[in-house]
């Protein structure tokens, strides 16, 4: 069976549309590392990402008869581009079943091929089935975005790329991971000829479908998945991919958006491109794996993957990418409230910069601040940070790894309500199209009163609300029911200390 795939890999055709891309060296990054780190720069090719391969090998493989009558696809956005230009350099139709989600610039680029587009469903599996149903309904051949041998086949042209293009040895390949293709295709290739290059796969925590499916021998299903990371939200792995991962990558790590946000930033230091997030998840995996093994004076490849992010997005990216990279914390400190007293928390600080500093008053013994600080020395400058405040006799909370308090309390530090009665607080997650925050207040709002709300656009697929209901303990039946029934994404914080301190009654 390997010996198949070596073939497909080696005949296939994909440098009509391809170039073979770079592989270029990361200097500020392996400095930082201590270790050599090669950038494979898909981000370069003519839809910004190297979906274009395995859609083309694909389509190519086409008998005339059957691809006249069209080929039809289910894409976040990448497989649909190069699916869309494979259709156009074969001169056949092309329709595009896309997210409603889906960010724009990426439904602009497909129009722009020249393909047809269908918004359908909130995930990729719901825009997958409309595709599958209109392939049979309209004769369109469906091409797999990830579980199929030609589309691995063409992925894993990239793995003959980069064993020719670097002579010496490589100790690892990093490879995001989002239904599998590209893992199985050069991992398949790379074992065949160098079964000690160590093949490692990443995913982001919240969307671990090939990692989930690994650990428990078989696939697994995923109930939901993050969309920070859109280009890898998959809730199920490939059949095939799966089978081939199992066999011949070695471990799949898993990140965290905010790691991930720090990512982007190092590819943007060594080469001033941007990726999108999945485009940037085998950085962050080098960096994950370089600290769990304390290794030096290695050759690590990544696999940059794509750069297609919407602008907005940049705005979570920056403000999270200090987080991801151990270059910022936040704390929840309580200090005396009295005059000077904010000074002297700051000489403690020393020489580090105070990057956020929130607060308001609350009463005439203590003040609570939410308050970022500058580190240059990551985890262990954090604890030492933490130890020092706490010895001066301040209670202080670590926030950052709190969810709520980064995407909400931070912007939101004013007060505490008092009187406040039977109080319950949820962060929700719903589609980002029209009409989706109005659906949500009206059906939250219609019989409980919303005592706090806070809602902020991050450029992202999905909007995020912060709600504070006040639910009497003789209707918490019938509201949890109605959570229920609404079936928006939802994560109760009642207990959470970032609302203790800072918000609740």
């Amino acid at each position: 069976m390997q010996e198949r795939y070596i073939e497909r890999i080696l005949k296939a055709r994909v440098y009509d549309v391809a170039i073979e891309s770079p592989l270029e060296p990361a200097p500020r990054l392996s400095r930082r590392l201590g270790n050599r780190v090669l950038f494979k720069r898909e981000d370069l090719q003519p839809v910004f990402s190297f979906k274009l391969r395995g859609a083309y090998n694909k389509i190519a493989h086409l008998p005339d008869e059957v691809a006249r009558r069209g080929v039809i696809c289910a894409s976040a956005g990448n497989h649909a581009q190069g699916v869309a230009l494979a259709g156009r350099r074969r001169g056949i139709p092309a329709v595009i079943v896309m997210p409603q989600t889906t960010p724009h610039i990426k439904v602009q680029a497909v129009l722009d091929l020249g393909g047809e587009v269908i918004l359908h469903g909130d995930d990729f599996d719901h825009a997958c089935e409309h595709a599958v149903e209109l392939a049979r309904d309209r004769g369109l051949t469906f091409i797999h975005p990830f579980d199929d041998p030609e589309v691995i086949a063409g992925q894993g042209t990239i793995a003959i790329e980069i064993l020719r293009q670097h002579s010496g040895p490589i100790d690892a390949i990093f490879v995001p991971i989002g239904g599998g293709g590209l893992a199985a295709g050069i991992a398949t290739y790379v074992k065949a000829l160098y079964p000690e290059i160590r093949i490692v796969g990443v995913e982001p925590e919240d969307a671990a479908s090939m990692h989930d499916s690994l650990r428990a021998g078989q696939r697994v299903t995923l109930e939901r998945v993050g969309i920070f990371a859109d280009g890898v939200a998959v809730r199920r792995v490939g059949e095939e991919t799966f089978r081939l991962c199992r066999q011949y990558v070695d471990e799949v790590l898993l990140v965290t958006t905010d790691e991930i946000c720090a990512a982007i930033q190092d590819v943007f230091e060594d080469n001033r491109t941007i990726s999108e997030p999945a485009g940037a998840l085998a950085v962050a995996g080098v960096k994950k794996y370089v600290a769990r093994e304390g290794c030096v004076d290695r050759t690590f490849v990544t696999l940059n993957c794509g750069a297609n992010i919407n602008f907005d997005r940049l705005r979570h990216v920056a403000e999270r990418a200090d987080i991801g990279a151990g270059r910022e914390a936040l704390l929840a400190v309580e200090i005396p409230e009295r005059p000077g007293s904010f000074l002297r928390f700051c000489q403690l600080l020393g020489r580090r910069s105070v990057t956020e500093f929130n607060y308001r008053y609350d009463d005439s013994s203590a003040a609570r601040i939410f308050v970022g600080v500058a580190l240059h020395g990551g985890a262990p400058e954090k604890r030492q940070l933490l130890e020092q405040v706490a010895a001066a006799g301040y209670p202080v909370l670590d926030m950052s790894d709190d969810e709520m308090a980064k995407l909400h309390v931070r912007y939101m530090v004013g007060g505490r309500a008092s009187g406040l009665e039977h109080e319950r607080l949820f962060r929700f997650e719903f589609p980002e199209r029209p009409g989706a925050l109005l659906k949500f207040l009206q059906a939250v709002g219609a019989r409980w009163n919303i005592s706090l709300f806070h809602y902020r656009n991050h450029g992202s697929d999905y909007g995020r609300v912060l709600a504070g209901v006040q639910v009497p303990a003789e209707g918490a039946g019938d509201f949890e029911q109605h959570l229920r029934d609404l079936q928006y994404a939802y994560t109760e914080e009642t207990a959470n200390p970032a609302y203790r301190m800072f918000l609740g009654g």
